[in-house]
């Protein structure tokens, strides 16, 4: 199992080749956390585009947080809020790959590197 981030989610969606490529040569099982789907949801300009994702993002399986993940959120979030510019978000997202035993599939290592119990996984490579 793999918990896609934003980024990568993305690139799928517009149809980035090695996004594709890498795509569908998992073997693993792809899950996207509901709060990765309530951040692209925002980031919609319009009703369609809502409706657009949505049917995209059916064939992934949610996985929303636990309180388990929250409460190591919380703590990962006031470690690395100020050294590592970590959001709210990203705290909470990374934290479910860690208590999924997943790594989270992103780009975005810079804000991720003081968690230290997540493992990150590049996927491709991006020209």
């Amino acid at each position: 199992m793999r918990l896609l981030d934003s980024d990568v989610v993305i690139d799928v969606f517009r149809g980035y080749p090695p996004a594709l490529l890498w795509m569908r040569s998992q073997q693993d099982a792809l899950v996207v956390c509901g709060l990765t789907v309530m951040e692209l949801l925002a980031g919609s300009e319009n009703a369609r585009a809502v409706q657009q994702l949505q049917r995209q993002l059916e064939p992934f399986p949610l996985y929303w947080p636990t309180a388990q993940d929250c409460d190591r959120a919380l703590t990962t979030f006031a470690r690395g809020h100020l050294s590592h510019n970590l959001g709210i978000l990203d705290a909470l997202i990374g934290e479910c790959a860690v208590g999924l035993g997943a790594p989270l599939v992103t780009f975005n290592v810079k804000h991720f590197r003081v968690m230290t119990a997540l493992i990150i996984e590049q996927p491709y490579g991006r020209g």
